[in-house]
C-alpha cells in the first residue's frame, strides 16, 4: 500500500521467500549466473545489445574470476528467493556499493530494493555516514528512486559510462 507520495507503508507485505545472506566462494557459480543473466537480460540501456560490449562486460563474471574476489577486501551477499539465486550485491570497505545485479527472473519483485536496503544497512553499521556507487544508465532510475543522487559527470567504469552517485545513510 502506498500513500500519495509513493512512500511504502508499514503494512506492506514482506517479500515472501527472500533470504539475503553473505556469499562465499562456494557460491561462485550462482553469482556468475546472476551477474551474466542480469547484464544480458536487463542492462540493454547500458550496452545497446552490442555483443562485443556484452562480452567485454561479462568476461570478468566467469566463476574463475569471481572466485578471486573472495580473497580480497570486498564483501558479497546473495539474495535467494525460494532457494534460487535472485540477486548479488557487493561492498568495498571504503563505503562503495560495488555490485547490485538482479536476475531477470527476479526483476520487479522487490529483490533489488531489499538487497540495496541491506547493503545500505551494512555500510551504516560499518560506520559510514554515506554510501557511494557507480550506476549504469539502466540502473539510474532505480538508484534515484532509492534516494541516491548524482554527484559528478559520468565516468567510464565496468566497460560502460557510469554515473557516480552518493547517498547519506542513517
Amino acid at each position: 500500500m502506498q500513500n500519495k507520495r509513493g512512500i511504502s507503508q508499514a503494512f506492506a507485505r514482506p517479500l515472501s521467500g527472500l533470504e539475503i545472506r553473505p556469499a562465499s566462494v562456494f557460491d561462485v557459480f550462482a553469482v556468475s549466473q546472476v551477474l551474466t543473466a542480469s547484464v544480458r537480460g536487463l542492462c540493454q540501456a547500458g550496452h545497446g545489445c552490442d555483443p562485443q560490449r556484452i562480452d567485454a562486460w561479462t568476461a570478468a563474471m566467469a566463476p574463475g574470476q569471481i572466485r578471486a574476489w573472495f580473497g580480497g577486501a570486498g564483501r558479497y551477499w546473495l539474495a535467494e528467493r525460494n532457494g534460487q539465486a535472485a540477486a548479488v550485491g557487493g561492498l568495498d570497505p571504503d563505503g562503495t556499493v560495488t555490485l547490485l545485479y538482479v536476475a531477470p527472473s527476479a526483476a520487479g519483485q522487490g529483490t533489488g530494493s531489499a538487497l540495496l536496503a541491506h547493503l545500505e544497512a551494512e555500510l551504516h553499521s560499518a560506520g559510514h555516514s554515506d554510501g557511494r556507487l557507480s550506476a549504469t544508465r539502466a540502473a539510474l532510475g532505480f538508484c534515484r528512486k532509492h534516494g541516491w543522487r548524482q554527484e559528478e559527470a559520468p565516468a567510464a567504469s565496468c566497460c560502460l559510462p557510469c554515473i557516480p552517485m552518493r547517498k547519506p545513510l542513517g
